[in-house]
């Protein structure tokens, strides 16, 4: 039988979980921009329960950077492990895939200022006056 066809089954897809939680706990021991978005995102969740505004959005938009940080990761290994001597396609593609986390790194950042930065301020405004 084939992988195709083959019934999944709860042992499968507790040893996924696992293969997934390894592979999340190495990327943020050896990552140190990983942990930086984390923390990051977790005090940007931290605040849209605070002002109680954004947060689906928030958390939506924290996930995909950490998800193209991951990526990010992983295709830089795999190159690496193909390819370790330098070279410049191998350069240009994680340039590209670095640049993909840059992109979805900044979205989130304006996303983020667009949905809690007027809520934000109002409440700032509420404490100056």
């Amino acid at each position: 039988m084939n992988r195709a066809t083959r019934r999944p089954s709860p042992r499968g897809f507790l040893a996924a979980l696992r293969s997934a939680g390894r592979g999340l706990h190495e990327a943020f021991r050896s990552e140190p921009n990983l942990r930086i978005q984390g923390v990051i995102g977790a005090a940007a969740v931290a605040v849209s329960l605070w002002l109680g505004t954004g947060t689906a959005v928030v958390l939506l938009c924290c996930g995909l950077v950490i998800a193209s940080e991951l990526l990010n990761a992983a295709f830089e290994r795999l190159a690496d492990a193909l390819h370790p001597a330098p070279h410049p396609l191998v350069g240009a593609a994680k340039d590209a895939a670095a640049g993909a986390v840059l992109v979805s790194a900044v979205a989130a950042a304006l996303v983020g200022l667009v949905s809690l930065g007027p809520a934000l301020l109002q409440r700032l405004a509420g404490w100056l006056s």
